[in-house]
């Protein structure tokens, strides 16, 4: 639960710097673009991490079973 809650508040930061640089990267296109795949590419990056995190643990709590 403790990384889950790491994740989620590193996507709150990705988000809070977004929008802080969203009014310098508006004017110009290839910012803008640059600024909203850099931070789509972040939490897409988090969630791959949490969900291999998520899957470790169940191949984990698999093989306990299969081991008993």
């Amino acid at each position: 639960m403790l990384k889950l809650f790491g994740y989620v508040v590193s996507c709150v930061s990705v988000v809070c710097l977004g929008v802080v640089s969203w009014s310098g990267a508006a004017e110009k296109p290839l910012m803008l673009a640059l600024l909203i795949v850099g931070m789509g590419t972040s939490v897409a990056g988090m969630l791959i991490r949490f969900w291999s995190y998520v899957r470790e643990k169940r191949r984990d709590a698999a093989q306990i079973l299969i081991s008993k």
